[in-house]
């Protein structure tokens, strides 16, 4: 008899494409704004203690245990980029388990970015890229969908189904399920084809989180201790386990030196051994189970800090000052259609950006310092908006050439003709929290300014046991 429960292990994969320093006086000088040696670094060392070694032992799994064992990856446009340009050999081990056919490759947002909120014309133009690039890389259509920070509402999903997809994961909020479980199947309020598939917060943070806390209750974690916790928490009330996390978890988050390796080669064998669970893929979970009911989210929720909404990226003047600067853009980039311009316009929309802005306090402060290479969210704010004012120069310097192309001689509204109906317009950003808000106030016209110091960027800092999501 076949086990009747699921569980679906899923990792998001992501390097963001990290800002160097880039001050005041260089506006309208230099338009390189990345760190290229910090990227290259960071993304050698993850390669060599996450990805590289994470992969091998995924690989022995599933040829050990003939196909029972299956996972789910979703990789950002933006670490494909850093693959092929510093790591290859990395692109080629995802390839080998994507020949065994138990690995799914999920389709994202390109630049892991905050489209979906702001502009559904360039959320369609990077989900679609996105797809092309998995098509391109691992020989496989991507069918189930993943936003970026795992961020959804209805009107996200019903656009997500509009594209071609079928199932969608997002957060297990507290805030939107109530007394309902995060283990069962359910649909969009407004399609109800679109199946919804729901992380299941405190099991994947026990893992990505608290694995390594020796002050934890319940160090150390074993395997078996953990089977046991996922059959405590499905029995009788519940389909499918969704253990959604970071892969930066395996040698990076979590360092070899805590078994974290060791706990996921053992893992495996004692779920199949058991009978209770079969592993599934997302989409083979959603085909496997039926929705229980609809789920309503009016606003958008994310798996970021205990609000789970998306302050974690837009709750501040500070990001929303950022983010509607940029989405401004949108429809001048797309007139202009340069290659260059919109690789740098996808790049500057990477979440991670606004996220370094975050002025939470307390303990998701603390999380958010870990993955800071600035020392103050202020900083973060003024050389990301040093940035974007050099952008916006050569946009408007492009928009007017390009308007000239298509000015008629001697016509009275030569603006008029040479215009182009708008694709779309751009959203504000989603209301802030007033305190957020507030502690933000005094730096609201920052980029206007000299930076008050020149020293250069940290280095992004080596995450200790915490982690401030965990993808």
């Amino acid at each position: 008899m076949k086990p009747s429960k699921s569980l679906c292990l899923y990792f998001q994969i992501h390097q963001p494409t990290r800002l160097r320093l880039y001050r005041f006086f260089d506006i309208g000088k230099d338009s390189h704004y990345y760190d290229d040696f910090t990227n290259r670094t960071i993304l050698r060392r993850v390669a060599e203690q996450c990805y590289l070694p994470m992969n091998r032992l995924l690989l022995d799994l599933i040829n050990a245990n003939k196909g029972a064992f299956k996972v789910a990856f979703s990789i950002s446009g933006s670490a494909l980029e850093q693959f092929d340009r510093y790591a290859p050999e990395v692109i080629e081990s995802f390839r080998r388990l994507a020949d065994t056919g138990c690995a799914e490759f999920l389709c994202e947002t390109y630049y892991h970015s905050l489209a979906s909120l702001a502009c559904p014309a360039e959320f369609r133009h990077q989900v679609l890229k996105h797809k092309a690039a998995i098509e391109h890389y691992f020989g496989v259509t991507p069918v189930t969908f993943r936003n970026t920070e795992l961020i959804y509402s209805d009107a996200i999903g019903e656009s997500v189904y509009e594209l071609g997809f079928k199932t969608m994961l997002t957060e297990g909020a507290r805030h939107i399920l109530g007394w309902r479980s995060p283990d069962f199947i359910y649909s969009n309020d407004r399609q109800e084809d679109l199946k919804i598939l729901l992380r299941n917060y405190k099991l994947s943070d026990d893992i990505a989180f608290r694995f390594s806390n020796k002050g934890w209750s319940e160090w150390p974690l074993t395997s078996d201790k953990y089977l046991t916790w996922l059959k405590n928490d499905i029995r009788d009330k519940g389909d499918v386990i969704n253990l959604f996390m970071d892969y930066e978890t395996f040698g990076e988050h979590q360092s070899a030196s805590t078994g974290i390796f060791d706990f996921m080669r053992y893992l495996p064998q004692a779920v199949i051994d058991d009978g209770t669970f079969r592993f599934a893929t997302p989409s083979e979970a959603a085909a496997a189970h039926k929705p229980v009911s609809s789920l309503e989210v009016l606003e958008p929720i994310s798996w970021a800090d205990e609000e789970r909404d998306v302050t974690a990226w837009l709750g501040n003047e500070l990001q929303q000052e950022a983010y509607n600067k940029l989405y401004g853009l949108y429809e001048k980039v797309a007139l202009i259609n340069d290659p260059a311009l919109f690789n740098d316009f996808g790049h500057l929309q990477e979440s991670d950006h606004f996220y370094y802005m975050c002025t939470k306090f307390f303990s998701d402060g603390e999380v958010h310092k870990y993955f800071n290479p600035y020392d103050t969210p202020y900083e973060a704010f003024i050389n990301y908006m040093n940035v974007l004012s050099d952008f916006i120069i050569r946009v408007n310097e492009e928009y007017s050439t390009t308007n000239a192309k298509f000015a008629v001689p001697n016509a009275a509204n030569d603006a008029e003709s040479a215009s182009v109906a708008p694709a779309e317009t751009v959203k504000p950003a989603p209301k802030a929290r007033k305190t957020a808000a507030r502690t933000a106030s005094a730096a609201k016209k920052a980029p206007a300014k000299k930076p008050a110091a020149e020293k250069p960027a940290k280095a992004v800092k080596k995450p200790a046991a915490k982690r401030r999501k965990t993808e």
